[in-house]
């Protein structure tokens, strides 16, 4: 017998044995699943009920990259997802051919300008960025793909010094901010270490923009870019609290005197989830529960409301004595529910004469790390409806000059931010957007510490997927394209600078092809 049959021999007593061991795994489970209480597929249909739910478990992933098109997905379609991802990592957003809008849909559209503002009459800073970008020399069809990771300087595209925007004007140590573009909150411990500092060292290259904590406490990772600082503060009081969970006057100060932090932000509640935060047990470690002055290895569930005050006299009085004692801005984040919470806002800052000095106003399409899915679909409007009726309160009762709007809910494109400004917003927060520039692929597990990219996990396993001298390129280069882009659309419009936008810039058409202007939506809103 030659080497040849000893190897065909072999090889058929192999592929005997794999299914004669087929067969057994086969009729084992064919035996439990019949005899098995629980699953009815299962107990009727041995074997072939298991397919069902192999495909029930993976068909996120096959309508995310086989099923869906690329305008179809949730919470965002394929092509806003690589919009995002090709804006970050090759520093560009030009398209081929034409868009994918439905224009047959009603929906916003920005008026252009019959005389559109040239390039070198925008009004802008000439600050530069230095950066870096992939620059993709050979995409084949099968085989490696070729790029090149090189160095790359551009504008910053931030405001210029005149038309810079102030938050606190009247306080010791006003927010002076250049860049209309910031990072919403996210707390340490929903994301890990990697991503924070990717996301603090990539802002902080960016310049002009500031992240916001998330109401988990101020980590040393928020501090590694030097970027500047919103610290949140939620009604769990993490990172001010003392042992008894009181809010703590002392950790307030020491955190206010760290020069990176430019503001506080009182959270009432977050679009996705108008109650308080949660956290599961196996994400508070040892490091996360000495930031937020908790017990380790406990899960923690913030209240929906702080027990410090329960009406807007004392809110405001609340945010007094922080403004007093950090001698720095305090704003405060809301979802809003209908008309008469605007209003009840708007009238409480006239007849008090005090307030916050700026609102973050969360739409209800926001994300989160973990919330409830009545709560997410269905409390709280969405950032369109919510912006309009808050900007529009403000100006009824004579206060809007006082404070500034910062709007988020999905503004992750610079139409979508100009929209928003023109709604009447001053700034945006941007959350899931960031996110996707440091790696998150939409996987949905951001509440069971297993993101199997290591965004929104603790776990130093899964966060090695995650290098932070790479990513960090990805945040500078996506916030600085969405400045671009905004003074893009500004120019298009007829204007020096996206300060400038205001409801006449931006129409509504319906499903019959009728247009009417964001001034005449206002109309109603406005009281004469």
């Amino acid at each position: 017998m030659n080497l040849a049959d000893v190897l065909i021999v072999i090889g058929s007593v192999l592929i005997g044995f794999l299914l004669f061991i087929l067969v057994v795994i086969g009729l084992y489970l064919y035996f439990i699943d019949r005899t098995q209480k629980q699953h009815p597929v299962l107990r009727n249909y041995p074997l072939i009920g298991r397919a069902r739910y192999l495909f029930e478990t993976i068909g996120p992933e096959l309508r995310q990259y086989l099923f869906n098109n690329d305008t179809e997905g949730k919470p965002f379609s394929r092509i806003e997802y690589q919009t995002i991802v090709k804006s970050a990592k090759y520093k560009r957003d030009v398209i081929g051919f034409g868009s994918l809008r439905d224009f047959e849909k009603p929906g916003f559209y920005i008026r252009n300008s019959m005389f559109p503002k040239l390039t070198e009459e925008l009004k802008m800073d000439d600050e530069k960025v230095k950066t870096k970008r992939y620059l993709l020399v050979k995409e084949p069809l099968f085989g490696q793909r070729k790029e090149i990771f090189e160095d790359h300087v551009s504008k910053a595209f931030l405001l210029h010094d005149e038309d810079a925007i102030v938050i606190g004007e009247k306080t010791k140590h006003p927010f002076i901010v250049k860049g209309q573009i910031g990072m919403s909150a996210m707390s340490y411990g929903s994301l890990g270490d990697h991503a924070i500092t990717a996301l603090s060292e990539g802002l902080g290259l960016a310049k002009g923009t500031w992240m916001n904590t998330g109401e988990g406490g101020l980590s040393e990772y928020h501090l590694k870019g030097n970027v500047d600082i919103m610290m949140q503060i939620g009604p769990g009081l993490f990172g001010v609290r003392d042992k008894e969970g009181n809010f703590n006057w002392d950790a307030l100060l020491e955190k206010s005197q760290i020069p990176q932090i430019k503001a506080f932000e009182i959270k009432l509640a977050q679009g996705a989830k108008t109650r308080g935060g949660h956290i599961d047990a196996e994400k508070v470690t040892e490091e996360i529960a000495r930031i937020r002055m908790v017990e380790p290895f406990k899960a923690i569930d913030s209240p929906n409301r702080f027990k410090e005050f329960n009406d807007f006299p004392s809110l405001f009085e609340f945010m007094e004595q922080i403004r007093e004692k950090t001698g720095k801005p305090v704003g405060m984040k809301v979802v809003i529910g209908s008309p008469d919470e605007s209003e009840a806002l708007a009238k409480a800052i006239k007849e008090t004469g005090k307030g916050p000095d700026f609102i973050t106003v969360d739409g209800g399409e926001g994300g989160t790390g973990a919330s409830f899915q009545e709560l997410a679909d269905s409390v709280g409007l969405p950032i369109k409806s919510a912006l309009p009726l808050v900007h529009s309160a403000l100006i009824n009762y004579g206060v809007r000059n006082q404070v500034k709007i910062i709007a988020s809910g999905k503004l992750f494109s610079a139409d979508r931010i100009a929209i928003a400004l023109a709604m009447g917003a001053d700034l945006v927060n941007i959350a899931r957007g960031f996110m996707i520039t440091v790696g998150c692929i939409q996987a949905l597990k951001c509440h069971s510490n297993a993101c199997p990219v290591g965004v929104a996990t603790t776990d130093p396993d899964l966060q090695k997927a995650l290098v932070v001298d790479e990513k960090k390129y990805r945040t500078a280069n996506y916030v600085i394209t969405l400045r671009e882009g905004l003074f893009r659309i500004a120019a298009a419009c007829g204007l020096e600078s996206p300060i400038h936008f205001k409801p006449e810039h931006v129409v509504y058409k319906d499903d019959k092809g009728r247009v009417i202007s964001l001034e005449e939506m206002y109309q109603s809103l406005l009281k004469s």
